[in-house]
């Protein structure tokens, strides 16, 4: 019986050397195993990721690109903070930086172009329906490159990377879209969806195997047990809470529907490293490769292979 293997990368801006490192040591241990891989899904850096993972770029290139882009993507200066009011009233970065080294890496390739599947989170700020009587709204977008009707082959990926990492306060909306985090930082739930959709993969539950990797976690909580609080309290934590509590209901669902055919990598961190905190870009990729993957690869030399079919019995699940 053959596998669907579907890898799935969250967001989290420069902890994504956190990500690419560790896939590059789960690839120099099982060589070809992201050859593998019938849909890459990412939301932000890792949809970024993700696009280059199907592009065929190494995730060592991948992780090159943080190293040496990080302070190109991440650049401030004191004429954009006068001008954006220290941030209050503007983007803390231009997109500009991030855009010159997509174009470097993907020039002008469309979705179709790539030879793999993605799904790619961002959130449309207007849907700007054509149709008299329809809802105009903001929406959840799922940019793929399956056939069919809803199909978003023709769009640029150097598009689809700005779309889904336009993280708000860091950088601009691009294109009326802002970062896929703000509805699905974790995807895996997203792209085992469109692993089953019968307008899209096609596939049975069953025969679905789903490595989830994150950017790292860390002790967050609140310890006031009865907080009378206003939006004022509420303004900073509701974001992290609201981006946590998102990326846990995936897992959960994804642990619920595939058991043990679904794999999460998240390293553990002492301490938050903020997203555009450049100055960790060593310290993110010491971390990577300090984590201990045994139990990770011996996920992968279970699950990925395919299972063979019974013969006068039906074949064996997971």
């Amino acid at each position: 019986m053959a596998r669907y293997r579907i890898l799935s990368l969250d967001g989290g801006g420069i902890r994504g050397v956190l990500t690419a490192t560790l896939l590059e040591r789960l690839e120099a241990a099982r060589p070809g195993f992201l050859e593998e891989i019938d849909l890459f899904a990412g939301t932000s850096t890792g949809g970024i990721l993700a696009l280059g993972l199907a592009a065929g770029v190494p995730p060592a290139e991948a992780r090159a690109m943080y190293e040496v882009k990080g302070l190109q993507v991440f650049a401030d200066s004191i004429v954009d903070d006068l001008k954006d009011l220290g941030n209050s009233v503007g983007a803390q970065y231009s997109n500009g930086g991030l855009k010159e080294a997509l174009l470097a890496q993907f020039g002008s390739k469309t979705l179709a172009d790539l030879p793999k599947k993605v799904l790619i989170s961002s959130y449309d700020l207007d849907n700007a329906p054509a149709a008299p009587g329809m809802l105009r709204t903001w929406k959840a977008k799922f940019f793929h490159n399956f056939p069919g009707e809803d199909s978003d082959g023709d769009q640029l990926v150097v598009d689809v990377a700005l779309r889904t990492s336009a993280a708000p306060s860091y950088f601009p909306t691009y294109q009326g879209y802002v970062d896929g985090g703000v509805v699905a930082n974790n995807p895996a739930m997203c792209a085992l969806a469109q692993a089953l959709d019968e307008r899209a993969a096609r596939q049975n539950l069953r025969d679905v195997v789903l490595l989830s990797v994150g950017t790292g976690t860390y002790s967050q909580y609140l310890s006031a047990q009865d907080a009378d609080w206003g939006w004022v309290q509420w303004a900073k934590p509701i974001i992290d809470i609201m981006l946590g509590g998102s990326m846990g209901l995936a897992n959960f669902q994804c642990e619920q529907l595939l058991g043990k055919r679904y794999h999460r990598l998240s390293p553990m961190l002492k301490e938050p490293i903020r997203l555009d905190d450049v100055r960790e870009v060593p310290r993110l990729k010491a971390l990577a490769n300090q984590v201990d993957l045994t139990e990770t690869e011996k996920w992968l030399g279970y699950y990925f292979r395919d299972e063979p079919r019974a013969s006068g019995r039906r074949a064996r699940t997971h």
